[in-house]
């Protein structure tokens, strides 16, 4: 079985949990051989000196893979579900989510631990996130914006070396490399409301491949109806790399909340809802919040 992957550290670390997963799901796959891992260098990985905005989008980390499996040349293609454009090729679906982690963002600033209320005036926060940057403006118009890509690593590093004074991480990541940085904040959603999907991993395949029917074996269920939930009103806003849009699920005392956020990428305006149902309305659920975020917003906005 040819697992593709990008070949960063986060995803090599993120092809090993679905690789566990599938090896729990059929033992068969312990074998010696009986999983091979195909990295594949993508668009982004290869364009680090632009923002990704410029570039076309988040796509851009999925593509090459994506190709890779329609040409047979992988099996399966383990994804970050947040850099999932919102639509996939004809051909292709996800075959599994596994558990997702801590969703939310940690602010990691120079001065040490500190909320984004308490970072120095006119501090220079570097991101290459319309989504955070959006958030930080709308809270803190002071504060400058730097562009800041690259793996996790090459991002702290550049903040050890004072480049920008502060920047934004996933949690998940930070958590997935064993990573505890200095200087770091965890944000809550009502201060930094995460990117669709973040924190959860996808196994996409063929849609016509049998091994759908293994996956099913791996997949988690309440990561599948939250990201689903997310990902539905991201199809209702258009979402792309170019509009910053946040969403959350979560499942409390069976049911689901989704809270979406749309901002201008200059912060000038945001607009935010709530919206509880059954998870297993999870789909419609997320076409609400995005219909009703759509509504509020005027047609405007998105220009």
């Amino acid at each position: 079985m040819r697992i593709g992957t990008r070949g960063s550290p986060l995803a090599r670390a993120q092809t090993e949990l679905a690789c566990r997963a599938l090896r729990e799901a059929d033992p068969g796959l312990t074998e010696p051989g009986a999983l091979e891992i195909v990295v594949i260098r993508t668009t982004g990985d290869r364009a680090v000196d632009r923002p990704l905005a410029e570039l076309g989008g988040k796509g851009l980390f999925c593509k090459e893979l994506e190709a890779a499996l329609l040409e047979h040349r992988i099996d399966l293609a383990i994804h970050s579900m947040k850099d999932l454009p919102t639509w996939l090729p004809a051909g292709l679906v996800i075959g599994a989510m596994l558990p997702r982690a801590d969703p939310r963002d940690v602010l990691i600033a120079r001065v040490g631990p500190c909320r984004i209320r308490e970072l120095p005036q006119g501090a220079v926060v570097g991101t290459a996130s319309l989504r955070r940057r959006a958030q930080l403006l709308a809270r803190r118009p002071d504060l400058e914006m730097a562009s800041l890509r690259g793996n996790i690593d090459t991002r702290l590093a550049k903040l050890e070396a004072g480049a920008v004074d502060a920047t934004l991480l996933a949690r998940a990541g930070l958590d997935r490399l064993g990573l505890q940085p200095a200087g770091g904040m965890l944000l809550e959603p009502d201060e930094m409301l995460p990117a669709v999907g973040q924190g959860a991993i996808g196994i996409e395949c063929r849609a016509e491949d049998p091994i759908r029917m293994l996956l099913n074996f791996a997949n988690d269920a309440p990561t599948r109806m939250c990201v689903t939930a997310e990902r539905a009103m991201l199809e209702v806003l258009d979402g792309s790399c170019h509009t910053p849009i946040a969403g959350h699920a979560r499942i409390e005392h069976g049911r689901m909340r989704l809270r979406g956020l749309i901002v201008r990428p200059d912060g000038s305006q945001a607009h935010g809802t709530e919206h509880v149902a059954q998870p297993s309305d999870a789909e419609r659920l997320g076409r609400e919040v995005g219909q009703e975020l759509r509504a509020r917003a005027g047609p405007g906005f998105f220009d």
